[in-house]
């Protein structure tokens, strides 16, 4: 282990990194359960789309180890999953296997630009000040979508509001969403105190207690599952089974979409998101684990980059939606996890899934909702390295940058609005020359993205 992955130099352990790992995974099993669910819109049989994620995400965690050894794990990207199935195949009408064209030829072009140092060049382009910033807005991100996993934040006429009690209980649905808003509650409370206290893996110890609890109150009739609302047994139906075949949509690639007059535009609007939600995944949680050099670079970022690409035409080749870097990582890296033996473990679990994934697909969004919540505080105690005072030209883009985030529900806007506020503020104060030349074509890009595509 010491040879492969270098322990003592990045100042960790085998069983830091094992429980950084599984961390890692739980947070992010939701995507064994929730891409096959989106992905199932497009006409996807939904047992091939498990197993094709599971396998691509192994793989791509395999290779972030292979080629850059970090702690970054990988699995089919929200969002990115929702346009293929809602958006391409659903109201501009092609077949998944057109998008899956689609998806397979931003994967190659991505292997190219990282092989390029392109996209090297662009991570090394964005100024320290908003590297931090990406940092604090995807802890704001994430603390935001652990609020609405767990239905502490729901739907209302202000977009969001707080869940009521009262009001669960006058509709009957206390027994099955209000229980589960309390224990995610409680959660947030217990991982919030074992991460005060120190404690070596507080964040999963906090998940699996919860999920026990969960099933205590369940067998004693308190908790009531609702699978119309999303609200499953806690217990798992079972413990092993049989991996599903990927044949109904492996390998499906239909290349007629090429000649198609929405063919680069759909292939440009994966590649574009998948480059910047990447990089803002990377800047963010790398900054916070200080795995930045003196120069604000993330040393093995070509690797990293490369893995991620790799993971997307392995995706597409095996029938699911683009591989990305999943920001879910921080949780790992917040318990110590700083080399690739962390995507190691996670990888090893994503193949463990496909034959124990009645387990897996049991563990409740109310135990890994407060998980995200904390890793969110956690990514935000980088916002005190930003300089708010002095030098407002730096500052105000990484408040925007921070704000665009959440409120947005997307790294890449956030990173793009940031890129676009530095540009132009230093434009009008009259220090364009401070602006590097990349980050004057990204502002160009991002505003061509925003007003053409």
């Amino acid at each position: 282990m010491e040879k492969l992955f270098r322990l003592k130099e990045h100042g960790t352990s085998v069983r830091t990194e094992v429980v950084a790992g599984l961390t890692t995974f739980m947070t992010m099993a939701y995507i064994l359960a929730l891409n096959p669910s989106i992905l199932s819109a497009s006409g996807m049989d939904t047992g091939a789309v498990f197993t094709a994620t599971a396998l691509a995400s192994a793989i791509a965690s395999f290779c972030m180890a292979l080629f850059a050894n970090l702690p970054f794990v990988l699995s089919a990207g929200l969002g990115l999953n929702a346009y293929f199935a809602y958006t391409v195949c659903g109201s501009m009408g092609y077949s998944w296997e057109q998008a899956l064209t689609a998806v397979f030829v931003e994967g190659v072009i991505f292997i190219v630009l990282s092989l390029t140092n392109v996209r090297e060049a662009i991570f090394n382009a964005i100024p320290a000040s908003l590297k931090l910033a990406v940092s604090v807005g995807i802890g704001l991100f994430i603390c935001f979508i652990g609020l609405q996993n767990a239905h502490i934040v729901v739907d209302g006429s202000t977009l969001v509001s707080l869940y009521s009690i009262p009001q669960s209980i006058a509709d009957g649905t206390f027994r099955s969403e209000g229980i589960c808003v309390i224990l995610a509650i409680i959660g947030v409370v217990l991982m919030g105190y074992l991460t005060i206290r120190g404690t070596k893996g507080g964040i999963l110890v906090g998940m699996l207690i919860m999920w026990a609890v969960g099933m205590v109150l369940q067998a004693l009739g308190i908790y009531v599952p609702d699978p119309d609302s999303g609200f499953y047994s806690l217990f798992p139906s079972g413990i092993f089974s049989a991996p599903a075949s990927m044949a109904p949509t492996a390998f499906k690639i239909d290349f007629s979409f090429l000649g198609k007059p929405d063919f680069f535009v759909v292939m440009f609007a994966f590649l574009f998101v998948d480059v910047f939600d990447t990089l803002g995944t990377l800047t963010g949680c790398a900054s916070k684990a200080g795995m930045l050099d003196k120069d604000g670079k993330l040393p093995g970022i070509k690797g990293a980059l490369l893995a991620d690409s790799v993971g997307t035409v392995v995706g597409a080749l095996f029938g699911t939606s683009t591989i990305t870097t999943f920001v879910e990582s921080s949780s790992g890296i917040a318990e110590g996890g700083r080399t690739g033996l962390t995507a190691v473990v996670s990888g090893g679990m994503f193949l463990l899934s496909l034959f124990l994934s009645p387990i897996f697909l049991a563990i409740p969004s109310y135990a890994t909702a407060p998980a995200l919540i904390i890793v969110g505080f956690l990514m935000m105690q980088q916002v005190g390295k930003i300089v708010w005072e002095g030098d407002l030209l730096e500052a105000i883009p990484a408040y925007i940058c921070i704000a665009a985030m959440p409120f947005a529900y997307s790294i890449s806007d956030g990173i793009a609005f940031g890129v676009i506020s530095y540009t132009v503020f230093h434009l009008l104060a009259g220090k364009g020359k401070k602006v590097t030349p990349l980050m004057y074509v990204l502002a160009v890009l991002f505003l061509l993205r925003y007003f053409l595509i």
